[in-house]
Protein backbone atom coordinates (compact mmCIF):
# COMPACT_ATOMS: atom_id res chain seq x y z
CA UNK A 1 0.00 0.00 0.00
CA UNK A 2 1.12 3.60 0.31
CA UNK A 3 -0.11 5.93 2.98
CA UNK A 4 2.80 8.87 3.25
CA UNK A 5 4.67 9.99 0.96
CA UNK A 6 7.03 13.18 -0.01
CA UNK A 7 7.33 15.97 -2.31
CA UNK A 8 9.37 18.94 -2.38
CA UNK A 9 10.76 19.38 -6.11
CA UNK A 10 10.40 23.13 -7.09
CA UNK A 11 6.89 24.01 -8.41
CA UNK A 12 9.26 25.09 -11.74
CA UNK A 13 10.76 21.83 -11.82
CA UNK A 14 7.77 19.82 -11.30
CA UNK A 15 6.07 22.06 -14.02
CA UNK A 16 9.23 20.84 -16.77
CA UNK A 17 8.87 17.60 -15.67
CA UNK A 18 5.05 16.68 -16.16
CA UNK A 19 4.56 19.05 -19.69
CA UNK A 20 1.82 21.46 -17.90
CA UNK A 21 1.91 24.90 -18.70
CA UNK A 22 1.82 26.60 -15.34
CA UNK A 23 3.78 25.25 -12.51
CA UNK A 24 1.50 24.55 -9.10
CA UNK A 25 1.65 26.92 -6.03
CA UNK A 26 3.10 24.37 -3.70
CA UNK A 27 5.18 23.86 -1.03
CA UNK A 28 7.98 21.07 0.08
CA UNK A 29 6.47 18.27 1.99
CA UNK A 30 7.97 15.68 3.59
CA UNK A 31 4.97 13.34 5.81
CA UNK A 32 1.96 14.00 3.43
CA UNK A 33 -1.07 12.13 4.78
CA UNK A 34 -4.53 10.64 4.14
CA UNK A 35 -6.94 13.15 3.67
CA UNK A 36 -5.15 15.74 2.98
CA UNK A 37 -4.89 18.05 -0.66
CA UNK A 38 -2.57 16.28 -3.06
CA UNK A 39 -1.23 17.75 -5.78
CA UNK A 40 -2.29 15.64 -9.19
CA UNK A 41 -1.61 16.00 -12.87
CA UNK A 42 -4.53 15.33 -15.23
CA UNK A 43 -6.32 16.31 -18.62
CA UNK A 44 -8.14 19.36 -18.10
CA UNK A 45 -12.32 18.35 -18.18
CA UNK A 46 -13.25 20.38 -20.80
CA UNK A 47 -10.12 19.93 -23.04
CA UNK A 48 -6.98 17.65 -23.80
CA UNK A 49 -4.29 19.79 -22.08
CA UNK A 50 -2.68 18.90 -18.87
CA UNK A 51 -3.32 20.53 -15.58
CA UNK A 52 -2.59 21.05 -11.71
CA UNK A 53 -5.59 19.85 -9.68
CA UNK A 54 -5.36 19.99 -5.74
CA UNK A 55 -7.15 16.73 -4.99
CA UNK A 56 -8.58 15.27 -1.43
CA UNK A 57 -6.33 11.97 -1.09
CA UNK A 58 -9.34 9.47 -0.30
CA UNK A 59 -11.48 9.02 -3.66
CA UNK A 60 -15.01 9.90 -3.02
CA UNK A 61 -17.06 7.58 -5.44
CA UNK A 62 -19.50 10.06 -7.39
CA UNK A 63 -22.62 7.68 -5.85
CA UNK A 64 -20.88 7.71 -2.21
CA UNK A 65 -24.28 8.94 0.04
CA UNK A 66 -21.62 10.01 2.62
CA UNK A 67 -17.99 11.37 1.48
CA UNK A 68 -16.41 9.76 4.78
CA UNK A 69 -15.94 6.58 2.50
CA UNK A 70 -13.42 8.36 1.02
CA UNK A 71 -10.74 7.49 4.35
CA UNK A 72 -10.91 3.89 3.58
CA UNK A 73 -10.20 4.62 -0.31
CA UNK A 74 -6.67 5.91 -0.20
CA UNK A 75 -5.74 3.33 -2.49
CA UNK A 76 -6.89 0.68 -5.19
CA UNK A 77 -5.57 -2.15 -5.87
CA UNK A 78 -4.44 -2.13 -9.39
CA UNK A 79 -5.28 -5.86 -10.71
CA UNK A 80 -9.18 -5.34 -9.44
CA UNK A 81 -9.26 -1.28 -9.85
CA UNK A 82 -11.39 -1.83 -13.37
CA UNK A 83 -14.24 -3.70 -11.75
CA UNK A 84 -14.62 -2.46 -8.15
CA UNK A 85 -17.46 -0.29 -8.13
CA UNK A 86 -15.83 2.32 -6.15
CA UNK A 87 -13.13 2.87 -9.02
CA UNK A 88 -14.11 1.44 -12.04
CA UNK A 89 -15.52 4.97 -13.60
CA UNK A 90 -12.53 6.94 -12.75
CA UNK A 91 -10.88 3.81 -13.86
CA UNK A 92 -11.76 4.28 -17.50
CA UNK A 93 -12.49 8.49 -17.74
CA UNK A 94 -10.63 10.08 -14.77
CA UNK A 95 -6.99 9.33 -14.22
CA UNK A 96 -4.22 10.82 -12.93
CA UNK A 97 -0.42 11.04 -12.18
CA UNK A 98 0.50 11.88 -8.37
CA UNK A 99 4.49 13.61 -8.47
CA UNK A 100 6.48 12.04 -5.52
CA UNK A 101 10.22 11.97 -4.08
CA UNK A 102 9.59 9.23 -2.37
CA UNK A 103 6.86 7.26 -0.12
CA UNK A 104 7.34 5.68 3.19
CA UNK A 105 6.46 2.07 4.48
CA UNK A 106 6.53 0.71 7.83
CA UNK A 107 8.44 -3.20 8.06
CA UNK A 108 6.97 -5.21 11.13
CA UNK A 109 9.35 -6.52 13.85
CA UNK A 110 8.83 -8.18 16.57
CA UNK A 111 8.15 -5.04 18.96
CA UNK A 112 7.64 -1.77 16.73
CA UNK A 113 6.80 -0.98 13.43
CA UNK A 114 9.99 0.74 11.48
CA UNK A 115 9.58 3.54 8.96
CA UNK A 116 11.47 3.47 5.77
CA UNK A 117 11.33 6.24 3.08
CA UNK A 118 11.92 4.67 -0.59
CA UNK A 119 12.76 6.67 -3.47
CA UNK A 120 14.95 6.55 -6.77
CA UNK A 121 18.36 5.54 -6.83
CA UNK A 122 18.91 8.70 -8.89
CA UNK A 123 16.47 11.06 -6.69
CA UNK A 124 14.61 11.45 -9.75
CA UNK A 125 10.41 12.65 -8.99
CA UNK A 126 8.32 10.22 -10.32
CA UNK A 127 4.43 9.86 -11.17
CA UNK A 128 2.75 7.63 -9.33
CA UNK A 129 -0.82 6.35 -11.08
CA UNK A 130 -4.13 7.59 -9.63
CA UNK A 131 -7.62 7.54 -10.04
CA UNK A 132 -9.82 10.65 -9.64
CA UNK A 133 -12.87 11.86 -8.96
CA UNK A 134 -16.14 14.36 -8.20
CA UNK A 135 -18.58 13.90 -5.39
CA UNK A 136 -21.41 16.67 -5.53
CA UNK A 137 -23.41 16.59 -2.14
CA UNK A 138 -27.22 17.59 -1.71
CA UNK A 139 -26.48 21.14 -0.60
CA UNK A 140 -23.70 21.55 -3.88
CA UNK A 141 -20.90 20.98 -1.85
CA UNK A 142 -18.53 19.44 -4.04
CA UNK A 143 -15.30 17.09 -2.98
CA UNK A 144 -12.21 16.58 -5.61
CA UNK A 145 -10.48 13.46 -4.37
CA UNK A 146 -8.38 10.79 -5.79
CA UNK A 147 -6.49 7.59 -4.94
CA UNK A 148 -3.47 5.93 -5.58
CA UNK A 149 -2.99 2.41 -7.20
CA UNK A 150 -0.84 -0.07 -6.13
CA UNK A 151 0.77 -2.98 -7.12
CA UNK A 152 2.70 -6.43 -6.00
CA UNK A 153 6.04 -5.45 -4.50
CA UNK A 154 8.93 -5.55 -6.14
CA UNK A 155 12.63 -7.49 -4.94
CA UNK A 156 13.24 -4.31 -2.97
CA UNK A 157 9.58 -3.94 -1.37
CA UNK A 158 9.18 -7.49 -0.38
CA UNK A 159 10.89 -7.30 3.04
CA UNK A 160 8.81 -4.17 3.92
CA UNK A 161 5.31 -4.94 2.29
CA UNK A 162 3.65 -7.20 -0.37
CA UNK A 163 2.36 -3.93 -2.09
CA UNK A 164 4.03 -0.85 -3.70
CA UNK A 165 2.83 1.91 -5.43
CA UNK A 166 1.97 1.83 -9.17
CA UNK A 167 4.89 3.98 -10.40
CA UNK A 168 4.61 5.20 -14.25
CA UNK A 169 7.64 6.08 -16.24
CA UNK A 170 7.51 9.48 -17.92
CA UNK A 171 7.13 7.09 -21.39
CA UNK A 172 3.75 5.90 -20.24
CA UNK A 173 2.34 9.36 -19.06
CA UNK A 174 0.46 10.06 -22.73
CA UNK A 175 -1.18 6.77 -22.44
CA UNK A 176 -2.27 6.48 -18.81
CA UNK A 177 -3.58 10.08 -19.05
CA UNK A 178 -5.78 9.91 -22.33
CA UNK A 179 -9.37 10.24 -21.69
CA UNK A 180 -10.03 8.27 -24.86
CA UNK A 181 -7.93 5.27 -24.01
CA UNK A 182 -10.63 3.66 -21.89
CA UNK A 183 -10.10 -0.26 -22.17
CA UNK A 184 -8.57 -1.64 -19.04
CA UNK A 185 -6.31 -4.15 -21.65
CA UNK A 186 -4.63 -0.97 -23.00
CA UNK A 187 -4.11 0.31 -19.41
CA UNK A 188 -3.59 -2.63 -16.92
CA UNK A 189 -0.01 -3.61 -18.66
CA UNK A 190 0.80 0.03 -17.11
CA UNK A 191 0.59 -0.99 -13.51
CA UNK A 192 3.67 -3.14 -12.83
CA UNK A 193 6.31 -3.21 -10.03
CA UNK A 194 8.86 -0.70 -10.86
CA UNK A 195 12.48 -1.73 -11.36
CA UNK A 196 13.65 -2.93 -7.92
CA UNK A 197 17.66 -2.50 -9.28
CA UNK A 198 16.16 2.00 -9.78
CA UNK A 199 15.41 2.05 -6.37
CA UNK A 200 16.21 2.51 -2.43
CA UNK A 201 15.12 2.23 1.03
CA UNK A 202 16.62 3.30 4.07
CA UNK A 203 15.06 3.66 7.99
CA UNK A 204 13.98 7.21 9.03
CA UNK A 205 13.14 8.55 12.15
CA UNK A 206 9.64 7.56 14.20
CA UNK A 207 8.63 11.44 13.80
CA UNK A 208 6.90 10.67 10.83
CA UNK A 209 4.67 8.78 12.24
CA UNK A 210 2.95 11.46 13.25
CA UNK A 211 1.47 13.46 9.84
CA UNK A 212 2.39 16.86 12.23
CA UNK A 213 5.43 16.53 12.19
CA UNK A 214 6.38 17.34 8.04
CA UNK A 215 10.03 18.69 7.85
CA UNK A 216 13.26 17.45 5.88
CA UNK A 217 14.12 15.37 8.93
CA UNK A 218 11.15 13.40 7.85
CA UNK A 219 13.24 11.82 4.86
CA UNK A 220 16.71 11.85 6.24
CA UNK A 221 18.62 8.57 6.72
CA UNK A 222 18.68 7.55 10.23
CA UNK A 223 22.27 6.69 10.03
CA UNK A 224 22.80 10.17 9.24
CA UNK A 225 22.26 10.74 13.31
CA UNK A 226 19.59 10.32 15.67
CA UNK A 227 18.24 6.67 17.14
CA UNK A 228 14.89 5.85 17.86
Amino acid sequence: MCGRFALFTSPEALARLFGVAEAPALEPRYNIAPTQNIAAVRIAPEGKAREWALLRWGLVPFWAADPRIGSRLINARSETAAEKPAFRHAFRLRRCLVPADGFYEWQRLARERRPYFIRLRERETFAIAGLWEEWRGPEGVAIASCTLLTTEANALMRPLHDRMPAILPPQDYDLWLDPDVQRPEALLPLLKPYPAEAMIAYPVRPLVNNPANDSPLCVKPLSQGGSF
